[in-house]
């Protein structure tokens, strides 16, 4: 080798160990931040956006589908006694009149026997000593009964609902705040969480927000819509709901799983309920829907496919029902008493998931809905 091919492949050598530290100084930088943003959200599930952020879905998918092949949930089994003592707590815990909205009837249990308190509504937040939000809790199916669902009910006409960003999802700049800081909680009801991500294309459709979107509202999608009299609409874009004078938010995930009161023919189909586990795996999943009276009916549940989370809003009573997130740390549904302090009413968690309660106290990294008394 000649001195001037010598001195050529060192310099290219240098150069190619350039870029190389380049590139992990940049990805350490850049995971250094998705490790330190503000929020709740734990350190796997914010390697697993940063992941997904970077085009390395197909990376976390095959990740979490092994997760799962290692440690599916378990079949058969009794509930845990925490779980047990959830279920029979159906008296309520502050003063309720039930004079302008009763407690509903019974739900049918989706497994036989029921047990002590299965499908039976009780009170989870009040307003004006009337019982605005109920819940109820039931076993998800008859294979996995070591496991619970949460139905929560919300009466369309003493509520109001309000649609926040996150910083992170979708980001921007949006006129409302990615949190619910004090001052600004008096009547606070009840939260539940947003839906795919809109950044990545994975809610296959967009995030609207008092005129600014991010993404693209798309036609056919299933959509929450936000009134500015706080009314909410669930519906498929285009069909029932469009946008008007009086939207004030809107946000997509997916299609209808629950269509004209009955579960949608396609629910089985693979992937299209998130690609990340299918819709056959058994994981956390989190749905809104509406009854035929326009109240909400909100489900979580800790080992869901796509067809039971499904059954349980229809069961519920939801005409029209639509996915929202899934996987561990993303579904919640918290509700919240202010007897004691009305300005800063005390968060709980319908189940139990991974971001503690005071979630959206804190800057939540992705979008959220907030529900107030009217």
């Amino acid at each position: 080798m000649t001195p001037h091919q010598l001195a050529r492949r060192k310099l290219a050598a240098r150069g190619a160990l350039a870029a190389c530290l380049l590139c992990v100084g940049t990805v350490g930088y850049s995971v250094g931040e998705a490790l330190t943003y503000p929020g709740d959200d734990s350190t796997a599930a914010r390697l697993a956006g940063w992941a997904r952020e970077h085009e390395m879905g197909t990376v976390v998918d095959k990740l979490e589908n092994l997760q799962y092949d290692l440690d599916p949930p378990k079949v058969g089994g009794s509930l845990p006694s925490e779980a047990l003592a959830r279920m029979k707590a159906t008296t309520p815990a502050m003063p309720v009149r039930h004079r302008e909205v009763p407690l509903r009837s019974p739900m049918r249990p989706l497994v036989t026997p029921g047990l002590p308190g299965e499908g039976v509504w009780r009170v989870l937040s009040a307003a004006h000593g009337e019982p605005v939000v109920q819940g109820t809790y039931v076993r998800p199916d008859g294979d996995h009964t070591s496991y619970q669902a949460a139905v929560a009910w919300i009466s369309g006409t003493k509520a109001r609902f309000e649609l926040h960003p996150g910083v992170r999802e979708p980001g921007g700049t949006f006129s409302v705040p990615p949190t619910i800081p004090q001052g600004r909680r008096t009547g606070l009801l009840a939260t539940w969480n947003g839906g795919f991500k809109v950044t990545d294309g994975g809610s296959r459709g967009g995030f609207y927000l008092n005129g600014e979107t991010a993404g693209e509202l798309r036609d056919g999608a299933a959509s929450e819509v936000f009134y500015k009299d706080g009314s909410i609409k669930i519906g498929q874009w285009g069909r029932d709901v469009r946008m008007t004078r009086d939207v004030v938010g809107v946000r997509q995930c997916l299609e209808l799983m629950v269509d004209h009161g009955a579960v949608v023919p396609d629910i089985d189909v693979d992937s299209k309920w998130g690609a990340t586990d299918q819709s056959r795996m058994f994981v956390q999943r989190s749905g809104v829907g509406v009854t035929a009276q326009g109240d909400v009916i909100m489900a979580v549940g800790q080992a869901l496919t796509a067809r039971t989370l499904a059954e349980l809003m229809q069961q519920a009573g939801a005409v029209r029902a639509m996915p929202l997130d899934m996987n561990r740390a993303w579904p919640s549904f918290m509700s919240y008493d202010g007897t004691h302090d009305p300005a800063d009413p005390k968060p709980t968690n319908i189940l139990d998931f991974e971001n503690p309660p005071e979630r959206y106290y804190n800057q939540a990294t992705r979008d959220f809905v907030a529900v107030y008394a009217k």
